[in-house]
């Protein structure tokens, strides 16, 4: 017997080495964009969940170094406690004016956004039916809640009619959890059944609005308003830190909801508040995606162009159903999307290969930016087209 109780931990590593779905973090030595110098090289980057390419953008950058100098570079503390700055509600308020709710609660990232939503509405007398491929904050902030968790086949609505219709009864509260845009597939849920199924069920449907917000909708609200539900009930969570290119997560409601999770969320209680440089740059890109629509277009032209290039020059590759800025095509094996994902990478394409245990099938997830260049969208293809491993 090991008396060294740590040993466990090599061995597991040993495991997932053999398994192929070890991982480890690439140096960037730029400033985010189409393009980033990645260990040396540059590449052409479809690995940024930055749609619009706000990140490097130098208005939110300003916005940043201005918001430090007036109010410093941490919050100190929870708003609770510590108190709040005004720049924390004056972007709750774009928020809930961009998503047409009444009000809206900024958390530090969405990761606790959806842990401490999900932890404060439910509990052990409840039940949660999760799509099968949701987020891991989703899956997580499940868990934390104690309450009863059954998954449903991803976007299985007929599935999960059946699962309300047997359980529902036995529960005090049922809270149906989602994926807007499905962040490893590019897919979308089915929101307005899901919506009439919560209904008819007397269940609240918590929506993550992560890979949607400033994407989806004609205005960049997100799926919500791209299926034209707009108005309708339901808690609407999403991120700062994706097409908006700065840190945080959100949660848009009715204003009991965002008032009783200032008073119950955890993850918003007993956590310091967003640092005044992020919580600026977020309003700097809330404005700019509102007076800069073009942005948008041109990521949907962008991504319907790769769509036709993938379409008549590689025919056999195995694209993955997808309705989103997120293109997938899938590979045989974890072994496999490693050795794409090196050869893309030293042809000059910076594309993930994404592998269990994040995803059941392995695949290598491409990332489209409104920044790209159509001579970035044809050289990836042509480096597919080209002796490409498992793709060709």
């Amino acid at each position: 017997m090991n008396n060294n109780p740590y040993a466990w931990i090599n061995e597991s590593l040993a495991t997932i080495y053999r398994a192929n779905w070890y991982r480890s973090v690439q140096t960037i030595h730029s400033q985010p964009g189409a393009t980033v110098v990645l260990s040396g090289q540059e590449v052409i980057n479809f690995a940024s969940n930055d749609y619009l390419g706000l990140a490097g953008d130098e208005r939110l950058q300003v916005a940043a170094i201005n918001a430090i100098q007036k109010f410093g570079t941490g919050s100190t503390g929870s708003r609770l406690l510590s108190g709040h700055r005004e720049i924390h509600r004056e972007l709750e308020q774009g928020i809930a004016s961009t998503k047409q709710t009444e009000d809206a609660l900024v958390f530090s990232s969405g990761y606790l956004a959806n842990l401490g939503t999900i932890a404060a509405i439910v509990g052990k007398r409840d039940l949660i039916l999760s799509d099968e491929y949701n987020h891991s904050s989703l899956k997580k902030g499940a868990i934390l809640s104690g309450a009863t968790v059954m998954e449903y086949p991803h976007n299985g609505t007929s599935l999960l009619e059946e699962k309300l219709q047997k359980h529902r009864q036995n529960y005090r509260r049922c809270l149906i959890i989602t994926d807007s845009v499905f962040s490893m597939d590019g897919d979308l849920c089915p929101l307005p059944q899901l919506l009439d199924l919560a209904e008819e069920f007397s269940s609240m449907l918590l929506l993550d609005e992560a890979h949607a917000t400033g994407v989806m909708g004609k205005t960049g609200a997100g799926c919500v308003e791209h299926f034209g539900c707009t108005g309708r009930e339901l808690i609407q969570i999403g991120t700062l830190s994706k097409a908006l290119g700065s840190l945080g997560g959100y949660v848009a409601g009715s204003l009991p909801l965002i008032d009783f999770l200032r008073n119950r969320a955890p993850s918003w209680i007993y956590t310091t508040a967003l640092s005044p440089a992020d919580t600026a740059a977020a309003m700097a890109a809330i404005k700019i995606v509102q007076a800069e629509p073009e942005r948008r277009s041109q990521l949907w032209q962008n991504v319907n162009y790769l769509k036709q290039l993938i379409t008549e020059n590689l025919p056999n590759l195995k694209l993955l159903p997808t309705e989103s800025p997120i293109l997938c095509f899938q590979l045989p094996s974890a072994s496999a999307a490693l050795t794409t994902g090196k050869h893309l990478r030293t042809s000059g394409i910076f594309a993930p290969a994404i592998r269990p245990p994040t995803v059941n099938t392995s695949r290598i997830r491409i990332s489209v930016m409104a920044t790209h260049e159509l001579a970035h969208l044809e050289k990836l293809v042509e480096v597919m087209n080209n002796n490409t491993p498992y793709v060709s």
